[in-house]
């Protein structure tokens, strides 16, 4: 059962073949059929599949191979949303750390980037097929009984409210505040996950680089500075926390949830998100009812360990402390003393050793290998000695899965 001592967090690095494709798509107008889109994406799926399951790694994924951003077409699917195309700066918290990366010089969005709710949100199985596609498309590599290993990564339901300045995550004709925006967005992800668990999905992670921001001292001033917010950025938190709870409670007790605090890896490897775990540790990991939590401890912007004193007995956590945005190599011994001193805060919070906190630990690389399609610093081979220093370490420590 996930998580597993090994963990990666999603999304791989894309093989040539696949990126010619897709950019044939673009650039000329042609349909995915057309361009041979479905056989070279699941020979690719394949390639990747094997490269885990090879380096020994359980909680295969698609390597995000599907999808040309990690959030994928998922919110695209749900009935009632729109894609903006020209909408203007004002729409939005210009504080908000990946809205600068949105916003052209002209102060415009890039088309496509961005949906509001036009309408009511609901889900509709015959729209809703990027997700199941994607499962499936693994699922064909991997045996019948390992189906449950299988890890989907799915964006935090909060994606497209976070950004938007107060009441602009939704129409005025669709929504009147965003207690009933969250019921439906709530419904909407109940129903995508009974779908997916139904196709054999029992590991999700939702990435969610909105949580890390209120670490970030500069997106609370940001916040506290915008006149136009109800409430403080720690009651925004809670409605998120409640947001998720809502989204996974109809869950069944074998369906695997975890939510990966991104702080970035997009192209070119930058990030977006400083300030350490302190100052909302003990609230996430107490309140929010997900079984794991992946947080990235690559460099100092993430702080220390200290708050994982917090982690309650029932919760796991997967440290992120493999760079997937410097192709040296991390020094093995440095990275197992740092899960052993992790492995100490948890202990001394809830009151257990350092052996019996490990039992609750994790290694992974500190955030996707891929978060968009190209524009990443590593090649394969440098993921492929990264994801196998993940194993080697891992099986050290804790000689498991």
């Amino acid at each position: 059962m996930p998580p597993f001592r090994a963990e990666h967090m999603g999304s791989l690095l894309r093989p040539e073949k696949l990126l010619e494709v897709r950019e044939t798509i673009r650039a000329k107008g042609v349909s995915a059929e057309e361009a041979g889109l479905p056989a070279v994406e699941k020979e690719a799926v394949g390639h990747v599949v094997k490269l885990q399951q090879d380096l020994g790694l359980k909680a295969v994924t698609s390597g995000e191979y599907n999808r040309t951003r990690f959030w994928g077409l998922m919110w695209d699917e749900f009935e009632g949303t729109i894609q903006l195309q020209d909408a203007e700066a004002g729409m939005f918290r210009l504080y908000h750390p990946d809205v600068v990366s949105l916003i052209e010089k002209d102060r415009k969005v890039m088309p496509g980037d961005s949906v509001i709710a036009g309408s009511k949100l609901s889900h509709n199985k015959e729209k809703s097929k990027s997700n199941l596609h994607e499962l499936k498309l693994v699922q064909a590599f991997v045996p019948d009984s390992d189906w449950a290993n299988i890890k989907l990564t799915m964006i935090t339901p909060a994606w497209f409210h976070m950004r938007y300045k107060q009441g602009r995550a939704y129409t005025k004709e669709a929504y009147s505040n965003d207690a009933d925006y969250f019921k439906d967005v709530a419904k909407v992800y109940q129903e995508e996950l009974a779908m997916l668990y139904e196709a054999g999905l029992r590991n999700v992670q939702f990435d969610d680089p909105g949580l890390a921001y209120f670490c970030s001292d500069k997106f609370r001033q940001g916040w506290a500075e915008d006149s136009d917010n109800i409430g403080t950025v720690d009651d925004l938190l809670d409605a998120y926390i409640a947001l998720y709870n809502d989204s996974i409670r109809k869950l069944p007790a074998d369906f695997h949830t975890g939510v990966h605090l991104c702080r970035g890896n997009f192209i070119g490897g930058r990030h977006f998100a400083e300030g350490g775990y302190d100052i909302i540790a003990r609230k996430l990991f107490t309140d929010l009812k997900v079984n794991t939590f992946y947080l990235e401890y690559d460099t100092a912007r993430a702080g220390g360990f200290e708050p994982l004193k917090y982690l309650p007995k029932d919760k796991y956590v997967v440290i992120g402390a493999i760079s997937t945005k410097l192709r040296e190599l991390e020094d093995k011994e440095e990275v197992k003393q740092r899960i052993y001193k992790a492995a100490e805060y948890i202990a001394e919070g809830s009151g257990q050793t350092r052996e019996e906190a490990l039992k609750r630990v994790c290694i992974s690389p500190q955030c996707g290998f891929s978060t968009h399609e190209s524009g990443y610093p590593l090649t394969e081979e440098d993921e492929k000695k990264k994801l196998a220093l993940v194993r080697q370490i891992a099986d050290e420590i804790w000689g498991e899965a």
